[in-house]
């Protein structure tokens, strides 16, 4: 009798333990992911919540039975997964596919996977999840095969660090106290395993101040999600505390890093994105930046200052990564604090970012204020809004109606875009509740850009 799944999302799958998601439905996600993805060779990773190894060893069972030998990373972030599925190999055989459990910065009762097949290619809704969601609800499967697969433990440490260390140059870095908050989560021990090759390398430069670093699955210090205002006090009082340079905090799978300046302030993760594109361009001349919708000017100026070529996508790591390979784009990022580099297989990495910001800070001798300053003071923005609204889709064609004698540019990309001379907004629906997400910027005049804001705000009402 088929039992329906509501765990299955739209790009991955996330549920509360052990009612939505537990032992079972984990072990049929295993066999349906063997049967319709067809790996021999599968790399399985988890988080730190508490759920998690029964979890691992549940889907592990079931890519077992198909046949599938599972390569076992242990407790790792997401990336960690999305490096080990693309770079790993058993003797020269590739790996066909990942697993990684973890629920991220969702409440501490709930939990889930990621999955991605060869070269970490994201497996969503339209690129094979449908098809194993439907087959775990059928609890229909192929018999058992004669040989199950093996379970081998492996270690990424060295080659995985050797990566991530291989986008800066160490030798260049310039003295920097940096706060990192693993919020309890599974960045801890990857900023451990930096320190220790930077000690190596005899690279001095980067003192850490360490946070709730011990990965702990009951979360004593709230769950991991820096976009929370009151997740943050425990980054800013260090940063204060110990007069840091800079402040890193991660989600509790670290695929999102977010960024403190040397005052403490948050910086919303749209100027990251601009600032890592500048740093690719200068590198790389001509390449192609790939961004989402919500906020773009800021992004589009830096691009086209440096005679890149900035491509818009659909928001969300499925449509970006797939837009990123079609267009060979060096580089993509979303204002959620996503970014996304060719050179990891065109995925996500928490990583990554800080890294190429800390040696543009050693490069340029600016502070991370200085860096973004003057771009917030050209393309100030609201940062996204989100409103509870019972009919979205009426309420965005309200707002349309509104404004759309006067728009220069309508684009419905991803929800509504709409361009006038000097501000600009993006209104979209969420894909999974009864929300509207807003978000406004002008052209360097922020009295502008609060009262556009407030006036949407009030005609959504």
């Amino acid at each position: 009798m088929t039992q329906l799944l509501s765990c299955f999302k739209a790009y991955d799958i996330r549920g509360r333990i052990p009612d939505e998601i537990n032992v079972d439905i984990a072990y049929r996600i295993g066999r349906a992911y063997a049967e319709k993805i067809g790996p021999k060779r599968v790399i399985v990773g988890r988080d730190i919540r508490l759920s998690s190894d029964e979890l691992a060893e549940a889907v592990s069972k079931g890519l077992q039975d198909a046949g599938v030998d599972v390569f076992d990373i242990g407790l790792s972030g997401t990336e960690e997964v999305y490096y080990a599925t693309f770079a790993y190999k058993d003797g020269d055989e590739p790996m066909d596919g990942g697993i990684m459990v973890t629920a991220s910065h969702n409440p501490k009762d709930f939990n889930g996977m990621k999955l991605v097949r060869e070269l970490s290619k994201p497996v969503s809704g339209d690129t094979g999840l449908n098809d194993i969601k439907l087959l775990a609800e059928a609890n229909n499967f192929d018999a058992p095969v004669a040989e199950r697969g093996r379970v081998i433990p492996i270690s990424i440490a060295e080659a995985y660090t050797e990566h991530l260390l291989s986008y800066i140059d160490s030798s260049a870095l310039t003295p920097i106290k940096i706060v990192v908050n693993a919020g309890n989560g599974a960045a801890g021990h990857v900023i451990d395993w930096l320190e220790a090759a930077f000690k190596k390398a005899n690279v001095t430069a980067l003192e850490f101040i360490k946070v709730n670093h011990e990965p702990d699955g009951h979360f004593p210090h709230g769950i991991p999600n820096p976009l929370l205002p009151e997740n943050r006090d425990s980054t800013i009082n260090a940063i204060h505390e110990h007069k840091a340079d800079l402040g890193i905090a991660w989600d509790g799978d670290f695929d999102r890093c977010f960024l403190f300046d040397e005052t403490g302030r948050f910086i919303e993760g749209y100027y990251i994105v601009g600032l890592l594109a500048e740093a690719f361009l200068i590198q790389n001349p001509g390449s192609k930046i790939v961004h989402d919708p919500r906020l773009t000017w800021n992004t589009i100026d830096i691009i086209s200052h440096l005679s890149g070529t900035a491509v818009q996508s659909k928001t969300g790591h499925a449509f970006i990564k797939e837009r990123m390979r079609l267009e060979d784009a060096i580089y993509g990022g979303e204002m959620s604090a996503h970014h996304y580099f060719k050179d990891f297989s065109y995925c996500d990495s928490g990583m990554i970012p800080w890294l190429l910001v800390v040696a543009l800070i050693s490069k340029s001798g600016k502070s991370l204020s200085q860096l973004v300053d003057e771009r917030m003071q050209l393309f100030p923005a609201s940062g996204e809004i989100n409103r509870t609204i019972e009919n979205p889709a009426a309420a965005i064609e309200k707002v349309k109606h509104h404004y759309e004698a006067l728009a220069q540019v309508i684009d419905y990309t991803d929800g509504l875009s709409m361009e006038f001379g000097d501000w600009r907004f993006n209104l979209r629906c969420s894909n999974t509740e009864p929300l509207v997400r807003l978000n406004v910027e002008s052209r360097g005049n922020e009295a502008l850009m609060q009262e556009k804001t407030d006036e949407i705000l009030a005609l959504l009402l």
